[in-house]
């Protein structure tokens, strides 16, 4: 099983979190941020994104100077409704998080199944050569 590591610094997708939900009644009313996990294994960097009712297509993600970003839109159903109680977001999401060293973006991978999004980004094993001289 793999070890969560908690850092006590506030990481890029704590800030963009805390700025999109400061502001998203105001300026962004269309995007919304799914729950995302980021962890480790001894091979690789998994990032797991909670977005039901999509499709592997509709995802768009980037790597750019060790910050991972998830896009994409979940359609709403066209219908009308009188709702009770409404707390699944549906039109443009965003997510973002750092990852934490190099990776091997030829070998990287990603599955959207069951609901969850998963990338994984295979760690680039740092070689210690000791030069003498």
């Amino acid at each position: 099983m793999p070890t969560v590591i908690r850092r006590s610094e506030i990481t890029l997708a704590d800030k963009r979190r805390e700025i999109i939900h400061a502001v998203s009644w105001q300026v962004l009313p269309t995007v919304w941020s799914p729950p995302t996990d980021v962890y480790e294994t001894d091979n690789e960097y998994v990032v797991r994104v909670e977005v039901a009712g999509m499709r592997e297509a509709d995802f768009e993600v980037m790597l750019e100077d060790g910050h991972l970003f998830i896009n994409g839109m979940r359609p709403d159903i066209l219908e009308r409704r009188a709702y009770h109680q409404m707390e699944i977001r549906f039109g443009k999401f965003s997510t973002a998080t750092s990852i934490p060293g190099p990776v091997d973006l030829e070998k990287s991978e990603a599955e959207y199944k069951n609901g969850f999004l998963t990338v994984m980004l295979p760690k680039i094993k740092s070689t210690n050569v000791k030069i003498e001289g």
